[in-house]
Order: structure tokens, then C-alpha cells, then sequence
């Protein structure tokens, strides 16, 4: 924890906060404002000694953006010392509007579009408060904007002729919160999805998903209040959200400079889009990550002879299988990374490769950036100086994990190709995805890296070019649209470069349930898509927890089996058979719906906005859904409540409306919360009122044309309009058909604006039953109304 302050009065011990009290220069400078802070106030002309400043920067990149930096040693390595957060990937964009920057004899003002900002420059009131539309979203106010000393020296400054830098460095902004503010996201995150009130620290580390420590640290975080904060550096950064100032954020950062982007945003979806323009939007998985990963499980014992029996297991079943996962134990004991199969146990790892393809399964991969002693590469790498390295020159080794190993230095160009030149014979042997696992354990301290980046701030940064290096690999060899990595760490960025799962939880309810509270995070972090292991990872989960964690598996963007010493076949599990049955049930129910998945997830990579959803996202003028964190949607239209009980028990919230059960054909109303009861083979999944959903009829496998026989499940609402997009399956990223559909009191109006679809569809009103005689264009059977194949629009009454 770093809290600066015992109480409201007082320093902490052995602190020196110097805030800012008071603007002594403040001035436009093209479309910016510059202005510098001093920490007392200069009440005569000696006060301008012995008084540390700040000097204070404020931009706007893009629309709905500012860009606030505060500096105190404006020249020190800390400041432009790397690595730096490749931002603005697609370019930047040209403001909508004219940036206004003004000066008066009382404020410096700011403004672009409906973004503003205003700076107090009287003496002794220092205050930049922000704007939207005239209305105060935060502000920086009195004591909230200070360097910070922290050591021995703190409060004896002439020790500091010695050693200036002597003991701790911190800025910080404390941003004033508003009455019921609520505050999410800053990445992977395993407690309460509201962060009020809780301590958060921005650094990777491998602590599995039942404590603060997490994976994938990002640092921005979204507010219920209407704008977001991206902090821009992948350094240490401690926030105290209401945990030191019950009415602050306090941001921390060690060193000279902090800096923020401050997002606004009309509702919390357009917040998270802006973010994607200055970090990075998810690029988009193929079609087929989206079908069911088997895997190898961790420790257990498995050969070629394994894998086989696994997936004939599943076909004797028929539970189509989509992707197989090798985990660790592909490579030989103590030589991770080799990036080569272990012969002992898979003597033919080419041929079996081209067995599985034959069969319609891709291949995915376990690798890290770890390389031990042992491994037969390991020399290579050290000789040609791949490594990260200590200050002596001697190689930067380590055995927490394997033995002896060291790590791959991705600032090294020639690190990288020799890196992607291994990963590219495993792609040329038939690998078609790489889990890109660790990425954590990064040295600090005495490290030295080929670039010259800090250790600290390569901690977390890492993750990116780790993961960016790899996907590179995968995009070269099967193009745009078809790469896919199976990734744990992360930094902000590595939204780019899909898909991310939720690490390691126990095989528990509760472990469950804080998968999903940190999935939740990591989506509002501007993470698009997402996985975790059904069943959990470490112990063996019993058949109903199993059982409960496969429907909520099957109903996230990726899906896979996956644990430590068990494996996770179904059979192996549940004696009786029935975790078979259900599994199967929800992998087919997932492929029927890939029509409507798979134009979800490029609508994500078009915006940024992910596929798993906080309820919030989708109704954000609903009070009641700002703290719910057991149920989300999936896409835009599908409400989702995981059973998180062995007898099937659930409480659920709905926002208002006739919301219709996909699985089960009932109808709830809201608002409200609801109580059910839920078999194995079901949970709620709700569409949405006044939404539609593109489903197929095929069940057995996840790529097919997704508009053949489609029908259009029309959750009918007075006054709807919906365009229902629906993929190409060919042509990845591409759409192929695209219906509108309109409703009044007693018709509906379908109308197909572009594409085509396979031998005509139907269209399902859910909730009214259709007239026979107000059809148009096509026949009536039961609810479903049959369209033929080149109809554009049909019409038709409601009872």
C-alpha cells in the first residue's frame, strides 16, 4: 500500500509532501496550456527559494480526450527513460472541433468540444477542475497534486547535497470523487467489481485468481461518473480508490512524472471506445477459437496415445472438439523453453499434427519466453547475448520455474527473429495457436536490457512485447483475421492480441464466481475477448461443480477445458455420464449461436467494446445494475446469470421489459430480481426486449455458413428497430447479410437490406403469436414464419 498521509492534517512518517498550492506561471501555448506550481505560497520575493515546483502540461490528442502531465525534475533518466506505450496504433484522428485555450486575470481555460477544463491562477487556490458540457465530472483541488519525499533524508533536505535522490520518489493526483461514483476495471481483477474502497497496485504477478495479485494489470479505469482515466506507463502505479481519502482516487507513481488521459464519454461503452483509440482495439480471433479447446491438462502424464484417446472419446460422444491444447509437458522435463516435442512421448509430432488437421482439429501450443539451462537452445541464446542481463554482463538467471533459466530480451531485434524463427517451424509443422503463458516473473533491480529500458518499468510492459512479438508470427503465417494466442499477462495494449483467459482458479463455486468478477474487470479494462478454465485448475472439481462451470464456459466468448493434475474430460469426472450429456448440449447450443457470436465479436473489433459484458454497458440508466457482478451479457443481447450453486438455485436482476429465455421458452419481467431453479442442462440466458438473435441449425461444428436456415429470434417490442448483422464464415471479418427489423403495436416488418441467405430463413417472434393472414411473402408454421430465398421484406400481424 502507499499512502501518503495519516489522516486529513498530517503526513505520513518519514514523508515530505510538497503539493502544489499555487499557479506562479500559467500560459497558453498553442492549443495547450502550460503552467507551473510552486509547493508554498510566494508571499515576497523569498519565497521563490528552497520551493520545489511542478511543471503542469495540458493537451487534447482526440475528441473527448485531455492529456494532463505533471513533471517536477523535468531532465532525469526516470522521465524519458523507456519502454514507452506504443499509443494511437491506427493514427490519430483530427478533432471534430477547434481547441480553445484562454487566459484571464483569474483562470487558464481549456476546451474541446464538450470536454473542458479550468485552472485557478490566484495566488493560494490552486484547482483544475474538468468539465463536460459545464457539468463538473472531477477536478484536482486543494492538497491533491504533490511530489513526494520518502526515506531517511525526507525531512532534512541538506543531507540531500550527498545524494539527492536518496530514499523514495513519488507524483501523485488525487482526483475528487463525487457522491456515489462508482469506479471499475484497472485490468484482471478478482474482488469486488466495484474498486470503492479498495487499495490497487498496477504490477503483474503470478498469484492465481483468490487474491489483489493479478496477471493482467492495466491501468485505466472507468467511472460511473462519465469519463474514464488511462494512466501511461507501465511503471508502478498504487491507487487508493476511497481506501486514504474517502473522497479521492489517488494515483501514485514512483519518479519524477505522472501523467494521465482523461476520457469522457456519453455512457460507458463510448468511454471504452475512445480508450481503444489510444491503445489499441482487440484485433479479431478466426472463427474456429471460438469452439471448444481440449486440452492435456498441466501435470498430468500424457503421450500421443493420450491425446488420441481423449478426442475419440469425445467423438464416441458426440462432443465436437474444435481445438486440442498441448500443454508444458510437450517439450521435454527441465528443457522449457526448447520449442521442440518431447520425442520419448511423441516420436511422430509432425504426423500426428497432420492426423489431428485431417480430423478438422486445430493445434494450440504451451510456450513462455523462459529458456532454462537445460534447454538444448539455451547456449545459442546466451552466446548471441538474447538475454536479459545484470550489470556485470553475466546473464540475468533464475530457478523459480525452470531450472537455471533465463529470459528472452524482446528490445533485442535479433532476439525477436531468432524467437519468431523458432515459433515458425512449429507454425510449419502444423501449430496453429500458441498459449502464451507467464510473462509475470520479469527481473527488476539489477537487470539490463539490450535497449537500455528501465527494469521497473519493463516489469509490466513486458506482457506486450512478449505478446505482440508471438502474434506477429501467427498474423505473418495465416494472415489477418486468423491469428489467434491463448495469453495470462498483460499490460495496456495487449488488447491487440487475443485471446486472454482468466488464469488459474480453484476448483470451487467461489472460485468461479471471482473468475467472473475478474473477467468482468479485465472486459472494462478494454479487453474483448475471453476465457477461463472450465471446472477451475487446481483440484479436482466435483460433478456438479463441473457441470454448473461448463454452461457458464460455454456461454463466454472462448471456451476450454483445462486443469493441473486431473484432466477434464467429462467422463473422467462424472461417473454417471451426464457431465457428457451437458457438455455436449452447450457445445452444440454454442455453435448454433455462432451466427450471432461471430458478428458480435467483429462488432468488438470494429469499437473495442467486448463481448463479455458488466450490465451496466447495456443500461447504464438503470441504478440497480452499477453493482451486480454475477451475471453479464454476451454480446449486446444475451443476459447471462451463471448458477453458481449446486442445486441449481439463482438470483438474477432484470432491467424492464419481457425478457425471453433462450434455453427454457419463458418469459420474465422486469425490473427486478428473479429466483429460479436450473436443471444441469440449462441456465438463464435472456434476450433481450426489442433484440434479435441470428441462430442456426447446425450443431456440429463451429464454422459453417452461419446464414443457411438461419431464423431470427425477434424479442418483439412496441416500437423496435434492430439491424441484425450476420457474418461471412468464408470471409473472416466480413458481414454477408443484413436484416432490419421494425415493429408497431401489432406488426413486425423484417427486410433484408443486403447479402443473402442460404435457401431462405425464418423468423421467430418469441413472445406474440403471428396471423396467418397478415403474412406476406412467406408461410406460418406454429410461431415461425418461413421466408423464401429472395424475399427482401415480409410484413406481417401480431395477436
Amino acid at each position: 500500500m502507499v499512502k501518503f498521509s495519516h489522516g486529513c492534517w498530517h503526513p505520513a512518517p518519514d514523508h515530505l509532501l510538497d503539493w502544489a498550492v499555487e499557479v506562479v506561471k500559467g500560459e497558453t501555448r498553442g492549443d495547450s496550456l502550460h503552467f507551473v506550481t510552486t509547493s508554498k505560497p510566494l508571499n515576497h520575493r523569498g519565497d521563490t527559494l528552497n520551493n520545489p515546483t511542478l511543471t503542469h502540461h495540458l493537451s487534447s490528442p482526440i475528441d473527448n480526450v485531455l492529456y494532463l502531465t505533471s513533471t517536477h525534475w523535468t531532465k532525469q533518466k526516470s522521465v524519458t527513460q523507456g519502454p514507452h506505450f506504443e499509443l494511437f496504433p491506427n493514427g490519430q484522428e483530427k478533432h471534430s472541433e477547434g481547441i480553445k485555450a484562454a487566459k484571464d486575470a483569474e483562470n487558464l481555460t481549456f476546451s474541446v468540444g464538450d470536454l473542458s477544463a479550468k485552472l485557478d491562477t490566484r495566488p493560494k487556490s490552486f484547482d483544475l477542475s474538468f468539465y463536460a458540457k459545464k457539468k463538473l465530472l472531477t477536478k484536482l483541488g486543494w492538497r491533491s497534486v504533490a511530489y513526494i519525499k520518502h526515506g531517511t533524508t525526507a525531512l532534512h533536505p541538506k543531507a540531500n547535497y550527498t545524494d539527492p535522490n536518496k530514499g523514495k520518489r513519488w507524483v501523485t493526483y488525487q482526483l475528487q470523487l463525487g457522491v456515489g461514483d462508482k469506479v471499475y476495471g484497472l485490468g484482471e481483477r478478482f474482488g469486488p467489481l466495484v474498486k470503492n474502497g479498495q487499495t490497487v497496485e498496477m504490477w503483474n504477478d503470478d498469484g492465481g485468481t483468490g487474491s489483489e495479485l493479478t496477471y493482467k494489470n492495466i491501468p485505466f479505469f472507468i467511472t460511473s461518473a462519465g469519463y474514464g482515466v488511462f494512466i501511461p506507463t507501465s511503471s508502478f502505479v498504487s491507487l487508493e480508490i476511497q481506501s486514504e481519502r474517502t473522497t479521492r482516487i489517488n494515483i501514485s507513481v514512483p519518479g519524477e512524472t505522472l501523467g494521465i488521459y482523461l476520457i469522457h464519454g456519453s455512457n460507458p461503452k463510448s468511454i471504452l471506445q475512445t480508450y481503444g483509440k489510444i491503445t489499441g482495439v482487440p484485433a479479431l480471433p478466426p472463427a474456429w477459437t471460438f469452439g471448444l479447446w481440449l486440452s492435456t491438462s498441466f501435470t498430468t502424464d500424457y503421450d500421443e496415445n493420450t491425446v488420441n484417446s481423449f478426442l475419440e472419446g469425445m467423438e464416441k460422444r458426440d462432443i465436437p472438439v474444435s481445438v486440442f491444447h498441448f500443454d508444458c509437458f510437450w517439450m521435454p522435463k527441465l528443457e522449457w523453453c526448447d520449442y521442440e516435442f518431447d520425442k520419448e512421448f511423441f516420436p511422430d509430432p509432425k504426423g500426428q499434427l497432420a492426423r489431428l488437421k485431417a480430423k478438422g482439429i486445430y493445434v494450440c501450443v504451451w510456450i513462455n519466453s523462459y529458456i532454462a539451462q537445460e534447454s538444448s537452445i539455451f547456449d545459442e541464446a546466451a552466446d548471441k547475448g538474447y538475454f536479459i542481463k545484470r550489470s556485470d554482463g553475466s546473464i540475468w538467471q533464475y530457478d523459480f520455474w525452470q531450472s537455471g533459466m533465463a529470459f528472452i530480451d524482446f528490445t533485442n531485434p535479433d532476439a525477436c527473429k531468432w524467437y519468431q524463427g523458432k515459433l515458425q517451424a512449429l507454425v510449419d509443422m502444423g501449430v496453429d495457436s500458441f498459449k502464451t503463458d507467464f510473462g509475470e516473473r520479469i527481473p527488476t533491480g539489477d537487470a539490463v536490457y539490450f535497449d537500455g529500458s528501465s527494469p521497473e518499468k519493463m516489469h509490466n510492459y513486458y506482457s506486450y512485447l512478449y505478446n505482440k512479438v508471438t502474434f506477429e508470427v501467427l498474423e505473418k503465417s495465416y494472415g489477418k483475421n486468423n491469428a489467434a494466442l491463448f495469453a495470462r499477462s498483460a499490460t495496456a495494449g495487449c488488447q491487440q492480441f487475443p485471446v486472454h483467459w482468466g488464469g488459474d482458479p480453484y476448483s470451487t463455486f467461489e472460485a468461479m464466481a471471482e473468475t467472473l468478477r475478474g473477467g468482468l474487470s479485465l472486459a472494462l479494462s478494454g479487453f474483448g475477448y475471453w476465457a477461463h478454465d472450465i471446472g477451475g485448475f487446481e483440484g479436482n472439481p466435483d460433478p456438479a461443480l463441473f457441470k454448473r462451470w461448463i454452461a457458464f464456459g460455454l456461454f463466454s466468448s472462448h471456451s476450454r477445458l483445462h486443469g493441473s493434475g486431473s484432466f477434464r474430460v467429462p467422463w473422467l469426472i462424472d461417473e454417471t455420464g451426464e457431465a457428457d450429456k451437458v457438455l455436449k448440449h452447450f457445445v452444440n447450443t454454442k455453435h448454433t449461436l455462432m451466427p450471432y457470436l461471430y458478428a458480435q465479436a467483429i462488432h468488438t473489433h470494429r469499437t473495442g467494446v467486448p463481448m463479455l459484458r458488466a450490465t451496466f454497458l447495456e443500461y447504464p440508466e438503470d441504478p440497480a445494475v452499477w453493482y451486480l457482478d454475477t451475471q453479464y451479457f454476451l454480446g449486446s443481447s444475451l443476459l447471462v446469470a451463471p448458477v453458481f450453486t449446486e442445486d441449481g438455485s439463482v438470483t438474477y436482476y432484470i432491467p424492464k421489459g419481457e425478457w425471453y429465455g433462450l434455453l427454457d421458452g419463458k418469459i420474465r419481467t422486469g425490473p427486478g430480481y428473479v429466483t429460479e431453479t436450473h436443471d444441469f442442462f440449462s441456465l438463464p440466458v435472456l434476450l433481450r426486449p426489442g433484440a434479435v438473435v441470428p441462430q442456426g441449425k447446425v450443431k456440429e461444428k463451429v464454422v459453417y455458413d452461419w446464414t443457411a436456415d438461419v431464423t431470427l429470434l425477434v424479442n418483439w417490442e412496441e416500437g423496435m428497430e434492430t439491424t441484425v448483422e450476420i457474418a461471412d464464415s468464408e470471409k473472416l471479418g466480413e458481414v454477408k447479410a443484413v436484416f432490419v427489423v421494425k415493429s408497431s403495436e401489432k406488426n413486425v416488418t423484417v427486410s433484408a437490406v443486403s447479402g443473402a441467405v442460404t435457401g431462405g430463413y425464418d423468423i421467430k417472434v418469441v413472445n406474440k403469436n403471428v396471423v396467418e393472414k397478415g403474412v406476406k411473402g412467406a408461410e406460418v408454421a406454429d410461431k415461425v414464419v418461413k421466408v423464401g430465398q429472395g424475399v427482401k421484406e415480409v410484413a406481417f400481424e401480431l395477436e
